[in-house]
């Protein structure tokens, strides 16, 4: 029998595991703790948490352990119980009440079992604990069978079993005492507070990442290229992070994250683009420099065509009129040729490209006024409308200034409406993080011009993450896949020149996380480095 100072030692261990319940976020780390701390205050060699099965009708094995024959499945013991432990009926065939076996019995009735040695206990069926002993070479003596109550619900949710008690002194087997009992069903009701509690944390985190979901689906039926984006750049984000988080030399050598620095990160990532639900479709996937509704370049099209109509009416007239029939077919023919080089010049700027040349612009602006045209009213006006001319100016890309400024809007958006969610403490860093993702190491970024040393490292990271994925995405409307090679000089450039933080693109280019990355969602033809 333990002595006063033994007994206020176990209760201090109870205080403590109690203390170290109610931090696990980690559900499969949870249950372990549960069992493996119900086996500390009882000193019981061998133990068994069970479930209750979403049916309530079976009762689930989720951690199993016996220190004296080095028995371990279920937690962080990498032996899952699944396949090899059968879930145990909480009800016979006929549906009455299965309360031969004690687990069963002890959910059933809420009542703890406690039992000296099992091959002599009455009213219960211990067959499969001798047929597990006659294979084993064990000898099941002592049960402690204690169900764990949800406060809230008043329902058993799950069943402690506790195996063999070992005498402190002598190490033999003994019974469990009352004072094993009592603290064994102290913890089991902690547990169970513990238990339901993350539960409901699970549920409260899954219905919001459904309304995350919901978001992006929404953004997806408006746009499939920015949905796949706003997969995407959480992966490769928490790709990072976990890189950064392993580094054990260099600037970031101190970096940690917790599993709630994780979470926060995930779901700022996941949410980082939020506002581009607010984004014009015809904005977000504009392919082309003319594209509106339709194409523009279709008009201008037509437009060559009707000049070269108008000019071969021409030639037959003058021909009519007495001109040399050579000389005017070849004038009309060198204007159709000319047409027809201007044309195929104004598809090719039409599509967008990383640069366009002070050269072409000017050549564009010249075709603007090059060719007689005349517009519904029979006006004189030019060939190419101001709009028209402008969309095919465009240096870089297929989006006007007015237009990149409502892409840029987006994240003033998502960080409007991020800022007016009521965050718990432990995700109140998630309007930074997925507001700062377009924000510069020079503080030439948008929309806050933030500089490096103001911006968080997690921000940080999604910024390098936004950037990669952009590069080298499949189902972009205005650019074919890009190869690794030519997105990591990109990357290099915009970490000389201030866009991106150089102690994280060293993580993950020496990391190799963009390998990673493209093994997921990047073409094979791609991966050239």
């Amino acid at each position: 029998m333990d002595t006063q100072a033994q007994l206020l030692q176990r209760f201090e261990q109870l205080n403590e595991i109690g203390t170290a319940l109610s931090s696990e976020r980690d559900m499969n780390r949870l249950l372990e703790k549960i069992l493996l701390a119900a086996k500390q205050i009882t000193r019981a060699d061998g133990g068994t948490l069970y479930r209750l099965a979403e049916d309530k009708r079976h009762l689930h094995f989720e951690i199993v352990r016996t220190d004296s024959l080095g028995i371990a499945f279920g937690g962080t013991s990498g032996q899952p119980t699944s396949g090899l432990f059968p879930d145990l009926p909480l009800y016979h065939e006929d549906g009455t009440p299965n309360t031969g076996m004690v687990a069963a019995y002890a959910t059933l009735t809420g009542v703890t079992v406690n039992i000296a040695d099992a091959y002599a206990a009455q009213g219960f069926d211990f067959s499969g604990t001798r047929q597990f002993d006659a294979g084993t070479g064990y000898r099941s003596r002592s049960f402690l069978t204690v169900p764990m109550r949800s406060t809230h619900e008043k329902e058993v949710i799950g069943v402690l079993q506790l195996i063999n008690a070992i005498d402190r002194e002598s190490g033999a087997v003994r019974e469990f005492s009352l004072a094993d009992q009592h603290l064994a069903e102290s913890l089991a009701s902690q547990a169970a507070v513990a238990l339901s509690n993350r539960q409901l944390m699970l549920q409260l985190e899954e219905l919001f990442e459904s309304l995350i979901r919901l978001i992006n689906i929404a953004i997806d039926e408006k746009s499939p290229y920015t949905a796949g984006h706003c997969q995407r750049v959480p992966e490769l984000t928490m790709l990072l992070a976990d890189a950064v988080d392993a580094t054990r030399e260099g600037p970031l050598a101190d970096f940690r994250l917790t599993d709630a620095d994780r979470y926060e990160l995930r779901i700022a990532a996941l949410m980082h683009d939020c506002g581009k639900i607010t984004t014009p479709v015809h904005v977000v996937d504009k392919s082309t420099k003319l594209e509106s509704i339709n194409d523009r370049i279709h008009l201008l099209d037509l437009r060559f065509e009707v000049l070269k109509q108008a000019a071969e009416a021409r030639k037959w007239q003058e021909i009519a009129a007495g001109a040399d029939r050579a000389a005017a077919s070849e004038e009309c023919a060198a204007f159709c040729r000319r047409c027809d080089v201007d044309r195929d010049f104004l598809r090719r700027s039409n599509i967008g490209s990383e640069k366009m040349s002070d050269e072409d612009i000017a050549r564009i602006r010249s075709i603007a006024t090059a060719y007689p045209w005349h517009d519904e009213q029979g006006q004189a006006t030019d060939f190419l409308s101001a709009d028209e001319c402008e969309n095919l100016c465009i240096r870089a890309g297929t989006l006007s200034s007015a237009e990149r400024e409502i892409i840029n809007n987006h994240i003033v958006a998502t960080i409007r409406m991020l800022e007016q969610l009521p965050w718990p403490r432990h995700l109140r860093r998630v309007p930074e993080y997925a507001g700062g993702h377009h924000e510069r190491m020079d503080g030439k970024g948008y929309p806050k011009g933030l500089k490096r040393e103001q911006m968080s490292w997690q921000a940080r990271m999604m910024g390098i993450a936004d950037i990669f994925e952009a590069l080298t995405a499949k189902d972009r409307p205005y650019k074919p896949p890009m190869p690794l090679s030519q997105a990591l000089k990109i990357m290099e450039k915009f970490r000389d020149n201030g866009h991106i933080d150089p102690d994280l693109f060293a993580v993950f280019v020496n990391s190799k996380v963009y390998r990673d990355y493209a093994r997921h969602y990047l073409d094979a033809e791609q991966i050239d480095c």
